[in-house]
Parts: structure tokens; sequence; C-alpha cells
């Protein structure tokens, strides 16, 4: 039966069991999602009582004003957190669903589902498809989403996980989980088992990455720093937030850096960024194309966002390089 072969990496039992029965003989899975792949909302944080949340990522409508105005951070060296610009507010990632909501459907609005915006549609694929073989929300399948600004070490986000395995362990009877972990998501998954081994073995049965940049992702941190990540092409891109606007929160997060390539990797192609670089010796004026490695990007990045200022309710401030 199909539901027997959907993924060699699950057993899925026999295809005439009753979904229940099958369930109770799964081991639970951990949805982890990457850069990008989690709702944040920013919360007020004196609003203890009401709980009046606004969704600042991923959005549609307003998108660039409120991440202007709710999102846009600096990095504070003395804290190792990336803290929103926005004294008022925190920035949470919503837990719904046993956590599978964060990193369903980014933007979950009537009009997005209405124009099924495949962009935004991020586990929701993969959540529809391990439901439909009889993994159950809670018991069986959770979610982890997390605040991608952070770095991947950041104590809250490690605790996070270790809170989200054992919650799955405990809720499964004892099963030990499988995690799924898709690009970032898998440095946070390695840095979890790099500084908690004993609660990884305790807890993890299998780990499956899916594009995880274990040596780095240059082309991602090329375009993060220098000119803003686009997660959305065409005619939606104008509802979206922009380039720029991504660009000056990006440049504030520890997670971008920490995907920087690795210069010792035996690439296959070695990561190059090419720049038309502008020359001026006395009167002469000359054009050349460089290209700069792994190491030798490294300043450039610090040429281009050393004067980088960023201006939020009309105050600039300067920020991590």
């Amino acid at each position: 039966m199909w539901r027997d072969r959907v993924c060699p990496c699950f057993w899925f039992g026999n295809g005439n069991r009753h979904d229940g029965e099958a369930s109770e003989e799964r081991n639970p899975v951990l949805l982890v999602s990457g850069m990008g792949g989690s709702i944040l909302h920013s919360k007020k944080k004196e609003d203890k009582w009401l709980g009046f949340d606004t969704r600042v990522w991923v959005r549609i409508l307003l998108a660039d004003l409120e991440f202007k105005n709710k999102l846009w951070s600096l990095f504070n060296p003395s804290t190792g957190l990336t803290e929103s610009l926005d004294d008022d507010a925190e920035i949470v990632v919503p837990d719904d669903d046993y956590g599978l909501y964060a990193i369903d459907i980014l933007d979950p609005s009537w009009f997005v589902k209405l124009i099924r915006l495949k962009e935004v549609y991020h586990f929701h694929d993969m959540i529809d498809m391990l439901v439909g073989i009889g993994y159950k929300k809670g018991t069986t399948l959770f979610g982890y989403g997390y605040d991608f600004r952070q770095s991947n070490r950041a104590d809250k986000l490690l605790e996070g996980l270790r809170s989200k395995l054992e919650t799955a362990y405990k809720a499964s009877g004892g099963r030990k989980v499988d995690i799924i972990s898709h690009s970032m998501g898998g440095l946070l998954v390695s840095c979890f088992l790099s500084l908690h081994q004993d609660v990884f073995s305790k807890y993890v049965r299998k780990w499956i990455c899916i594009a995880c940049p274990f040596q780095g992702a240059p082309g991602c941190v090329n375009d993060s720093l220098l000119t803003g990540l686009q997660f959305i092409e065409g005619f939606e891109s104008y509802f979206f937030v922009s380039r720029w606007t991504m660009h000056q929160l990006l440049i504030e997060c520890p997670s971008i850096y920490e995907m920087m390539a690795n210069p010792e990797f035996e690439w296959a192609k070695q990561p190059e960024i090419e720049v038309w670089q502008k020359h001026s010796i006395d009167e002469d004026v000359s054009v050349n194309l460089e290209t700069y490695g792994p190491l030798e990007s490294i300043q450039l990045f610090e040429a281009a966002l050393r004067n980088n200022e960023l201006w939020f309710r009309g105050i600039p401030h300067r920020g991590l390089v």
C-alpha cells in the first residue's frame, strides 16, 4: 500500500492496521525549521493578561512597515542576543498546535490561504503527509520554531529544543524522537548535540537533515550581508519585506555569521564573490572585476558595513560591524 512506501526513513507499519493502533508503535517526529522558517510575534512586555501579539514575520500585508517598527534589532555584546529596538516589545515564537503552527504556513492569514502563496507554505505539506499516514499531533508529531535572529548556541534556543525533545519523548510513552531539520535548523541541532550529548543520546533515535549548511552557506551569507535576502520573487514581492529592510536586520543576526563558508573545507568549487571595484590613481580611473574567496570576503563585508546606520524612529543606531 502507498502509505508503506511514502518515506524509507520511517516504518509506518502494516497498511491494514488502524491508524490509532499503528500510531502507538511509531517514534515521535520533531520538525525543526531553518533561517526565516518560524513565525515571529511582537508582544508588549507589560501585556501579561490580554496576550495580544502582532505577527511581524511572516506577513504579506503591511509587511515592511511592521517589520521596521517591531522586528528591527541590534546585537547586544553584553547579553550575546539580538534585541529589538522597540524597548516596549519582545519577540516571541507561538507554540500553538504543539509547535507546528509556527512552522506550517508562515503567513496563515485568509488572504495567503486564498491565493495559496507557496513560498510561505513551509512545513505544511510534510505535516499533512505525516498526519495523513497516522502521525498524531501532540503524541507523535511536534514542531520547533525558534527566534532565528539569535546564535545557534544561544541558551534560550538550546533549552527550547531540549524541552521540546523531552515533551515528545514523554508524550509518546518514552519512545525516542526522530528529528527532521531543515537548513539552518541542522546547525541548531548540531550545536545541541555538541553541547548536550547526554541529553541528545537520551531522547533522539534518528536525525535527518535537509539541506543543512554544515560547511556554510556562502550564497545566503553574501546576499544577507551585501544586498539582503529576497524570500519571495515576482509580483508578490511588492507586498513583502524589501531586500534593504531585511538586510538591516540580518547584519545584526549572529546566526548569519555562523553560516559563513568554511575556508578549510575542500569545496568542489571554491566559493567566490566577484565585485566590480572602482580605483583612482592620480587622475586615472579604472574599474576592475575583483574576486574574493572565503577569507578575503571578510574584508569586503567589513568595508561594506563599516558605516552602516540603522535609522529607527528618527534616531540613528550603529550596530554589530
